[in-house]
């Protein structure tokens, strides 16, 4: 099976080192010696002369091979020790500063964090000037983070007001954090106790947050591989089928889907997973005439009451005065 994107880098900066202490290495030595094929180990050094301290040219990295041997021209060159630009060290000490006033963070990671600061400091010199006049107010998200990081580290429940764009309502619901991660916005995966399932909470969503006195107790859970993406639909999932028009053809390209069938007009017959249908109703809205849910039949009605709901709310809107 290929190795995923972390476990090639671990080795490509493995790589790094190992070539600079063996000027010429051999081609199927490098490769035994790091458990990989040839073609593996030649497709990480098409890569590495990508890589360097910046993307000037005489700061990436000079690797070639000739098939049997691998030579690394300029070492040297990319071995200076890195010097931070002022504007690279007024962003690193604006940002330092705005995480250590978070609401929640631990005190030994805080005092970590400005001793970090007070050195990044002294190193930067009359940057660190400019970055004294700057400062960052984190939005509602930033004190979520820091409540659902402490009731990790504490193993405590939390009590969340949580809103669903797919039901346009507001729940109360008390969970049981697992973990934090990112994948394009933040998110806290949890177990529901109201659901009593595995959950995945966006945090820009959390109205409220309170910390309680209980025990954290999740089941044990296997962690989902995330690193090809936040929505992976399983086969259990219920499945939809969408019908778009030209228009529409995009569906195919953002949702992950088990079949793409072409339409005379042009469009696509598009059947996909997922564990939540009522989510669809937002895209059949966002499509219109681009597109329509075909099955399952409550799905389907639902959209189109859901359309018929906002064209009628447009139809009551009152006529615009023409004398005003």
């Amino acid at each position: 099976m290929a190795a995923n994107a972390i476990d090639q880098t671990r080795r490509m900066l493995s790589l790094v080192t190992y070539l600079r202490e063996r000027p010429g290495a051999h081609v199927a030595d490098v490769a035994r010696a790091f458990g990989i094929t040839e073609d593996e180990l030649i497709s990480d050094l098409d890569v590495l002369p990508m890589c360097g301290t910046s993307f000037r040219g005489g700061d990436l990295l000079d690797i070639d091979t000739d098939g049997d041997r691998i030579w690394w021209h300029n070492p040297d060159d990319v071995a200076a020790p890195l010097r931070l630009a002022a504007d690279e060290a007024t962003a690193l000490l604006v940002a330092a500063r705005a995480v250590s006033t978070l609401p929640g963070l631990r005190e030994g990671d805080r005092q970590a964090l400005l001793r970090a600061t007070a050195k990044l400091e002294a190193a930067a010199g009359e940057a660190a000037g400019a970055s004294s006049r700057l400062s960052v107010t984190f939005e509602s998200e930033g004190g979520v983070f820091a409540e659902v990081d402490r009731a990790i580290s504490e193993r405590r429940r939390l009590w969340v007001k949580y809103y669903s764009p797919a039901r346009d309502e507001l729940t109360e619901r008390e969970v049981d954090p697992i973990r934090l991660f990112a994948v394009g916005h933040t998110y806290m995966e949890a177990w529901c106790r109201l659901s009593e399932a595995r959950r995945t909470f966006r945090l820009d969503r959390v109205a409220e947050i309170r910390l309680l006195d209980e025990a954290s107790a999740p089941p044990e859970l296997e962690l989902r591989d995330l690193s090809e993406g936040l929505v992976q639909p399983s086969a259990e999932d219920p499945e939809v089928v969408v019908e778009v028009g030209p228009g529409g053809r995009w569906v195919a390209e953002y949702y992950p889907h088990d079949s793409a069938e072409e339409l005379p007009d042009g469009g696509l017959r598009i059947t996909l997973r997922t564990p939540d249908p009522a989510s669809l109703r937002r895209l059949a809205l966002r499509l219109g005439q681009d597109g329509r849910i075909v099955s399952p039949d409550d799905l389907a009605e639902s959209a189109r009451r859901a359309a018929r709901e906002a064209l009628a709310g447009y139809e009551e809107q009152p006529a615009p005065d023409p004398e005003s």
